[in-house]
């Protein structure tokens, strides 16, 4: 339990504040930097493309240095870049700064679930993995209830996240199980049949459509809850943190995904991320519903992203780090690819045909789930 309470920590430090806190806080960024939409889109960008870059050293390195050194540089780089976060002062240094803050999110969970394929037994395995995910959850609220307590001190902020974030990965160093690094070449461990695998497409087709319009909230929600909804600074933290509120129902994805089956999991929670992105519209004529709708997002939001980890370990059963590796990758491929393009739809279009769109995009998500099998990994995802 020791372990699950650090892997809990270092996954709401590295994406609900390294991450995810930067949409949170940009409203106010902008104003100090003097930002635009777009400027914003592409830093946001560079964090998941930092995020993308994260997976593949961990899911290259974890052999050859073992899982405890690729989790304790995940907590580094949250620290890191947090910390110079806090000190930029030009768009090029912030730019750079979240990149690094992004870079850990990618180091993060594929040593964490080795971990957990190593330390519990397999009936166990998707509820520590449900809980270790939450944990985005967690740091969301944290943030929120930060920025309430003090609202526009946003450098201010990153640097008590930094503080928090080395206090985590200490701990985490002492409480991961530790497993001898093996001295290997890297590229043994790869075969392009890991990529052709059959089942493979599906889910790197849904994670990235999925992971490309997320970032409509993710990057801009609470820009939008400013300027279109007419939010006050305060209103808008409470609405973050009751979008980590809601993504606390990810504690129950592996609960979720045995009674209705991965697949059916999937499918609810992307097509209600679609529909929500397209009820925020409606937000613009009635305010108060914009809590309820970040709560829902919240909440689908992690169980979606538990059910791409479950979905993906699965199909690599063999591989646990690779198969949670591979849909996280090509989700921040797509919020790579999705934070700018919506930067670019909102400055030349409006809020309104942004998120239509991007729920269009989500709603693709949907249609492709894990398909049924015989014999193979792909007959528990029913």
């Amino acid at each position: 339990m020791n372990f699950v309470a650090s892997a809990f920590c270092l996954t709401a430090l590295s994406y609900g504040l390294a991450r995810f806190a930067y949409g949170l806080l940009l409203p106010y960024i902008r104003d100090d930097l003097d930002l635009t939409a777009a400027a914003a889109g592409w830093i946001g960008g560079g964090a998941f493309a930092a995020y993308c870059l994260g997976i593949a050293v961990a899911l290259l390195f974890e052999v050859p240095m073992g899982e405890r050194r690729v989790a304790g540089l995940a907590g580094l780089a949250a620290t890191l870049g947090m910390f110079l976060v806090s000190s930029s002062q030009t768009t090029w240094q912030l730019g750079l700064a979240i990149a690094v803050a992004g870079l850990s999110t990618g180091l993060t969970s594929p040593p964490l679930a080795v971990a957990v394929a190593k330390g519990f037994d397999q009936g166990n395995r998707p509820r520590a993995n449900g809980v270790i995910n939450s944990g985005t959850a967690a740091g969301i609220v944290v943030s929120g209830v930060a920025v309430l307590a003090f609202p526009g001190g946003w450098r201010e902020l990153y640097a008590v996240f930094a503080v928090l974030g080395a206090v985590v990965t200490v701990w985490l160093w002492f409480v991961m199980p530790t497993t001898p690094a093996i001295k290997a070449n890297v590229y043994d461990q790869w075969s392009i049949n890991y990529v052709f695998r059959t089942g493979a497409g599906r889910l790197c087709t849904s994670a990235f459509l999925a992971g490309s319009a997320s970032t409509a909230i993710w990057t801009f929600g609470a820009n939008f809850m400013r300027d279109e909804v007419g939010f006050s600074d305060r209103s808008i933290a409470l609405a973050w943190i009751a979008l980590g509120i809601g993504g606390s129902a990810g504690a129950a994805t592996g609960l979720l995904t045995d009674y209705l089956g991965i697949r059916f999991a999937h499918r609810l929670s992307v097509s209600c991320m679609a529909l929500i992105l397209v009820s925020l519209v409606g937000a613009t004529v009635y305010p108060p519903a914009g809590f309820a709708i970040m709560g829902l997002f919240g909440a689908a939001y992690i169980v979606a992203t538990g059910t791409f980890l479950m979905w993906g370990i699965a199909l690599y059963e063999d591989r646990p780090a690779l198969g949670l590796g591979i849909p996280f990758l090509i989700l921040a491929l797509g919020q790579t690819a999705g934070a700018p393009l919506f930067g670019a739809v909102l400055d030349y279009a409006g809020s309104a045909t942004a998120l239509i769109s991007f729920a269009i995009i989500m709603g693709g998500a949907a249609l492709w789930s894990a398909s049924p099998g015989k014999g193979g990994p792909e007959t528990i995802l029913d």
